[in-house]
């Protein structure tokens, strides 16, 4: 932590300005701070002993954690209060806390000014002070409406005027990209920003972390090495060396080097301040790290974040998020009449858990579809959506009106476009192939196969979910005495399709080889 210690009764209340703005977040505040706040008594000495020293590092770590500090949050309310010195700017980033609706610090800020920055008149020093406050914040306020609170009176009214210096103009342009509005506050009630403007303190926020890295930069070999050299030669490939610490100076910004081994931690846990998109997090880092491909880097981090993965929806429409959401139906059939009248199948597959019903129906009216489904919902509720083709039983008023009266959402497929509904589709021509083959000695007979079939295929394992059916419904294997014999023929056909449809692909990818080759030809 970088705030310099007190050298004299000037600095001390600089000091309690800061934490005291902070008091009724820290219990016990004017126990711990008493040793400092004794050396303000008149007829005492300055003497920063143990004691005090004890105290102002407490304080200091008091400030740089929670409940003091609290965690960025996009939708929570926001101020910047700055701060201007011949020394230095200071700002602080404040939140209103979910937890206690009080205004928290987020981010502590200070700046020295630069030679040409310390000639500056007090309004300029004031005004510059925002903007260096905006720069260094703007992955946290940039299109979020917040306010900036100073103690300078003329700032707002000069922001209006018309006829400006070229160089407040160029501020005020700057300010053009932000949503804000200024408070102005007096002096006395902005010593928290006061303190960090006369101090040169290097984002107090972030000092564990600075120690993290200081640490991490003493184990490897490579940081060392540039370390070793900069000793030597005092100059190299743009790296400096402050406090100990190694940076690298890019267009003008000294970056802190992060070493490999803390590059994994530093992104997730800056990413976990808000689970933002890769440019923000992008915006946020590059200003104050260097980390080579660091856009790819916070890539990765994002794509393995499971926060960001269950709250992120897909464009686009969502089928099948849950067991038992969404139905394909279809009727398969006429086969062989049977002697209970049954000449068709009704087709039933969950879209997400591919789990069968498989139905024997005597026609493909609405009243068995309705009848079916009156079956389905006794044991496993009613889904949410049904897609079917344009059969007649699907497109009748019976039919619509019955998924209206169950909640139902009724989706129809495009006419002569069977791959629409392609789940159902490729499960009738499996049960065909199989129910073809079982019945072969008596076709009639197929409807006593079908429970056999259904409760094989919903035992079969999927590629496709990496399970089977009925494990991803219930969550438990099916207890079963397996036919070998059926299951040998859903998986001879199961191969037979993929077959048939690789050849497909092979097929049309040939046909548009032979096409771009004949118009090459022609050209």
């Amino acid at each position: 932590m970088n705030f310099p210690e007190a050298k004299c009764t000037k600095d001390i209340k600089s000091y309690l300005g800061l934490t005291g703005y902070f008091r009724k977040f820290i219990p016990h505040y004017s126990a711990i701070a008493e040793p400092l706040s004794d050396l303000l008594k008149k007829d005492s000495n300055f003497s920063f002993g143990l004691k005090e020293r004890e105290s102002f590092k407490e304080l200091k770590q008091i400030l740089s954690n929670e409940p003091v500090l609290c965690m960025y949050n996009p939708k929570s309310e926001i101020e910047i209060h700055t701060d201007s010195s011949i020394d230095g700017f200071g700002a602080c980033l404040l939140q209103k806390s979910i937890v206690d609706n009080q205004l928290h610090p987020v981010y502590y800020m200070s700046h020295n000014t630069s030679d040409t920055e310390c000639k500056y008149s007090s309004y300029e020093l004031e005004v510059m002070a925002v903007i260096v406050a905006l720069k260094k914040f703007r992955p946290y306020v940039l299109g979020i409406p917040f306010k900036i609170v100073t103690d300078c009176i003329a700032f707002k009214q000069t922001m209006s005027k018309k006829d400006i210096s070229s160089k407040i103009a160029r501020w005020a342009l700057t300010l053009k990209e932000y949503d804000y509005v200024i408070e102005h506050r007096q002096g006395t009630r902005m010593r928290h920003v006061d303190a960090l403007s006369r101090n040169a303190v290097c984002m107090i926020a972030q000092d564990s972390l600075t120690l993290q890295i200081l640490k991490a930069q003493n184990s490897d070999e490579n940081v060392v090495a540039i370390k070793d050299l900069l000793k030597i030669k005092n100059q190299h490939d743009d790296y400096i060396i402050k406090g100990d610490l190694l940076y690298k100076s890019i267009k003008g910004n000294d970056l802190l080097v992060v070493p490999e081994d803390m590059l994994i931690s530093l992104i997730k846990s800056a990413h976990e301040k808000g689970h933002f998109s890769v440019k923000r997090k992008e915006d946020h880092l590059i200003n104050e790290f260097y980390i080579s491909k660091l856009k790819q880097k916070i890539k990765k981090c994002i794509s393995n974040c499971i926060a960001c993965i269950l709250a992120s929806k897909k464009q686009g429409k969502q089928e099948g998020e849950l067991p038992l959401d969404t139905y394909h139906v279809d009727h398969l059939g006429p086969l062989e009449c049977t002697n209970k009248n049954y000449k068709h199948i009704l087709c039933v597959i969950d879209s997400f858990t591919k789990f069968v019903w498989l139905y024997p129906t005597k026609s493909t009216s609405s009243q068995e579809v309705i009848s079916k489904l009156e079956l389905q919902k006794s044991v496993f509720g009613n889904p949410r959506r049904i897609i079917s083709d344009k059969g007649s039983a699907f497109n009748f008023k019976e039919f619509d009106d019955y998924c209206s009266s169950e909640s139902i959402q009724p989706l129809s497929v495009t006419t002569g476009l069977p791959r629409a509904n392609g789940q159902v589709e490729r499960l009738n021509s499996t049960v065909i192939a199989v129910i073809s083959k079982l019945s072969k000695d008596d076709p009639t007979k197929w409807f006593k196969f079908v429970p056999k079939l259904q409760r094989i295929l919903n035992s079969t394992y999927q590629r496709s979910i990496n399970l089977t059916p009925f494990e991803l419904l219930f969550g438990v294997k099916m207890r079963d005495k397996t036919d070998l014999k059926i299951r040998e023929l859903i998986e001879e056909e199961i191969r037979s399709n993929f077959q048939e449809s690789r050849e497909n692909l092979r097929k049309g990818a040939m046909q548009q080889i032979l096409k771009v080759q004949e118009s090459n030809r022609k050209t």
